[in-house]
């Protein structure tokens, strides 16, 4: 019989932080320097959110509020998914793939920030599978926050101008596709 494997054998220790009074500037620095995609903001040792190039996008720069002066408080996501470091791999990419994120931060029993998991954590460091299934289910696109050919935005001068056909019913407004793309953010709330 195999010991089955717990998050703590594949994931990834010493994982950088920042504070919710950093800059949005120096988030997307990190990101550059670390070559990744998510980083936790912590509040002392307390986690309180996590911001991803994803938030740096649309809650940032999409705003017109990517500056050294905008806050990671006023960008991140708060509701912060998590697991323990014990508890099973199986069990814990069942629930990303159910939730349908692709990074997980990790705790000790303690309830303190020790280290981040994601998919390719695991697709790499473990013999999975499922990982392709698991993989392909999170990547599937959220609908219908997605432009068509009927509902184009464009960049301009004066701020996100919407080309849509008004002969085709269902086609977004630039509101409920904004508000949609926010929903469809890769950290996703709740947790145990």
């Amino acid at each position: 019989m195999h010991k089955t494997r717990t998050i703590s054998d594949v994931m990834t220790r010493g994982v950088r932080t920042l504070g919710p009074d950093d800059s949005v500037i120096l988030a997307a620095q990190a990101m550059d320097e670390l070559n990744v995609g998510v980083l936790p903001i912590c509040d002392g040792e307390e986690l309180v959110g996590l911001v991803t190039d994803r938030d740096i996008v649309l809650r940032g720069v999409a705003r017109n509020r990517a500056s050294t002066t905008t806050r990671l408080r006023d960008i991140m996501s708060r509701e912060v998914l998590w697991c323990y470091e014990d508890e099973p791999v199986d069990d814990v990419l069942d629930d990303m793939v159910q939730r349908q994120i692709r990074r997980l931060p990790v705790m000790d029993r303690a309830r303190h920030l020790i280290g981040v998991v994601s998919l390719g954590d695991i697709a790499a460091k473990t013999q999975h599978a499922g990982m392709s299934d698991a993989l392909g289910e999170i990547s599937l696109p959220a609908a219908p926050a997605r432009a068509t050919s009927n509902n184009i935005l464009s960049m301009a001068s004066g701020g996100v101008k919407e080309h849509r056909h008004e002969d085709v019913p269902g086609s977004l407004s630039v509101d409920k596709w904004a508000s949609e793309a926010d929903a469809d953010a890769d950290i996703k709330p709740g947790r145990s």
